[in-house]
């Protein structure tokens, strides 16, 4: 077995990586050199002494090139060799090898008709595809379509296939070796899908007849024996609804993210088999050794705003909180309090994974782990997995590939959020001698009718809450997670009062964000609540204004800053 072995990737692939690698006894190093640069890659591999390179997934993980370059530098590559790589990381390639391998493939060029898909030979995520519902859009669609993945791969050769309504994404997980064995750790499902990028992953796939899940995992096995598979790697299919057949998508050359739910259902360590095969042993299990127990779903908890367009969000991670320690609940994340998360990385955060003895188990299970999720200081879609892992027509397995893009998720009622919000806000500024002062939020603690404001409501208090969750308050604000939906409430005409906190004519930025605007010099004369400026925080815009009259005598900020919280930004002496 290896001694040392890099991982040329980052954040909680690399940590997945080495939690196996410490288990086994093995020395990890991360990588830290540019993720995309083979040459860096290879060069700060061989300076950390490493024997075998990791590749995860993502970046440089199906690079053919980059597979050999590793062996060519005397490193042993985990993964499958370059040749195939090259073979299957091509949709058109890989579709030839699957029709040599008699797997079923989706009807392309002239035998379809519209709808059709479109999409980059060379591609993957998404990136590259269209829908075509007529030949009036097809000219348009294809030009599009090359564009997006001449900028993305380097190569716009696309393919036309039917397009398929109501289609199941079924994926199969297969391990091979150098002895010639090949095996399929069964299926999963990944139809919860939006723009063709997962969101909720399980295994192993629901609803399926057993002759259609059997038929899945031959054919998944027969095309990775077709072309000498070894290591790990997917098989993925698209299965019709309508018809009941099924049709081969693509072949992933890598660990795929979605790994922990095979893994939960099989009791195997996949990153552990992907070392042994690459140190060259053989499996240590045949295909009849390979069971099923219980059900397993995975959500990628991403930095974005899922009810504004799914839009990136940046910014620093002030408190994270993950449900690790509950029954049944995994998570690999790799961020934590303080963080600062930027866009030039992919958007996945973390994984939260839950398992169960039966499907309906392991989404609750999920749904509990989502709810005590908590991210604050930058918007998540952790509260819309939560929606869509609750919802109807997820739990009676009724997701297609296209579901998300036809169907809104509404966004949940902010009214639980705002109460607690409330209770944290009254706690934090309670008077020592006020109704919720010293043991007023004890259970069962009498307490005075209390009102708090805020500006899109307002609040009765009767009593202390059964729970409060962590929240994050200022003077102004309250920033809170709950049912893992991030949440900001502001107190009524705040922006009219960001004046000094302790009397020094100091006016701070109220929370991290943008300055949009500087409308004073040092030297100008101001009356009180005169706007000095402009902030921009958490999509609202906030004008600090002049705490009384007076010049100003400090200026630090000027447009386009990137603020923290509590910055000092103007000074105004009085008059």
């Amino acid at each position: 077995m290896f001694g040392t072995v890099y991982v040329a990737n980052r954040g909680e692939i690399a940590r997945r990586v080495a939690r196996t690698c410490e288990m086994l006894g093995i020395r990890a190093v991360a990588g830290t050199a540019d993720f995309l640069d083979p040459s860096a890659q290879i060069a700060a591999a061989l300076a950390a002494g490493a024997d075998a390179v990791h590749p995860g997934y993502g970046f440089l993980s199906e690079n053919a090139g980059f597979a050999r370059a590793v062996s060519a530098a005397g490193l042993t590559w985990i993964g499958p060799t370059p040749a195939v790589i090259e073979r299957m990381g091509r949709k058109d390639a890989a579709r030839d090898i699957a029709v040599e391998a008699g797997v079923p493939v989706v009807p392309t060029g002239d035998e379809a008709s519209y709808p059709v898909l479109v999409k980059a030979a060379a591609g993957g995520g998404g990136k590259g595809m269209r829908i075509v519902r007529s030949a009036a859009e097809l000219d348009e669609a294809v030009a599009a379509a090359k564009r997006e993945s001449a900028a993305a791969f380097g190569d716009d050769t696309m393919l036309i296939e039917k397009y398929v309504e109501r289609g199941r994404h079924i994926e199969v997980q297969v391990l091979g070796d150098t002895h010639g064995n090949v095996v399929h750790l069964l299926t999963r499902e990944c139809s919860a899908q939006r723009r063709h990028q997962k969101v909720i992953e399980e295994a192993p796939a629901p609803y399926l007849p057993d002759e259609v899940r059997h038929r899945i995992h031959t054919a998944a096995v027969d095309l990775a024996r077709s072309v000498g598979y070894t290591n790990a790697g997917t098989v993925e299919f698209l299965l019709d609804a309508a018809t009941g057949e099924f049709y081969f998508l693509e072949m992933n050359t890598r660990l795929q993210v979605e790994h922990p739910v095979t893994e939960e259902v099989t009791g195997l360590d996949l990153v552990q088999l992907q070392l042994l095969v690459a140190a060259g042993h053989p499996l240590p299990f045949d295909q009849e050794s390979v069971h099923e127990s219980g059900h397993a779903m995975e959500a990628r908890v991403y930095a974005e705003d899922a009810y504004h367009g799914f839009l990136p969000q940046a910014g620093r991670a002030t408190l994270v909180q993950w449900p690790t320690g509950r029954p049944g609940t995994r998570v690999d994340q790799a961020l934590e309090s303080g963080q600062v998360v930027s866009t030039s990385f992919d958007p996945m955060l973390g994984k939260v994974i839950g398992s169960g003895r039966d499907r309906e188990q392991a989404r609750n299970v999920l749904i509990n782990a989502l709810d005590e999720t908590v991210i604050l200081g930058l918007t998540t879609n952790t509260g819309f997995l939560r929606e869509l892992a609750v919802s109807d027509a997820f739990a009676k397995g009724e997701i297609d590939t296209a579901w998300l893009d036809r169907n809104q998720v509404e966004p949940p009622d902010p009214a639980p959020a705002r109460e607690l919000a409330a209770h944290a806000w009254q706690q934090a500024h309670a008077r020592p001698d006020g109704p919720f002062a010293s043991d007023g939020f004890r259970l069962g603690a009498p307490a005075a009718p209390v009102r708090v404001d805020f500006e899109d409501g307002s609040v009765v208090l009767h009593g202390p809450p059964d729970r409060l969750p962590p929240a994050i308050v200022t003077a102004h604000t309250v920033e809170l997670a709950h049912h893992g939906q991030r949440y900001v409430f502001t107190r009524p005409d705040a922006a009219a009062d960001h004046g000094p906190e302790a009397g020094d004519g100091t006016v701070v930025a109220p929370m991290p964000g943008t300055v949009l605007d500087v409308r004073v010099a040092e030297g100008d004369t101001v009356s009180s609540g005169d706007v000095l400026g402009t902030v921009e925080a958490m999509k609202m815009e906030l004008a600090l204004k002049a705490p009384y009259d007076g010049v100003v005598t400090t200026v630090a900020a000027a447009t386009g800053d990137q603020v923290a919280l509590g910055s000092p930004l103007f000074t105004v002496d009085p008059a």
